[in-house]
């Protein structure tokens, strides 16, 4: 499924920022989470936090 053109724009100006933006695969989720410099121990958490749509 493709994103919609401003989320694509949002994206894109965070990552130009610095930011990674890690989205719920769900298709109607709107859960989104964005981070700079953290462990990759605290990325991977968050990305399971993120992904996992049954917990959100």
């Amino acid at each position: 499924m493709r994103k919609p053109l401003p989320d694509l724009i949002s994206d894109t100006a965070a990552l130009l920022l610095g930011q990674r933006t890690i989205r719920c695969p769900h298709p109607d989720c709107p859960v989104r989470i964005r981070h700079r410099g953290i462990t990759p121990e605290e990325a991977k958490r968050l990305t399971a936090l993120a992904t996992d749509h049954t917990r959100h």
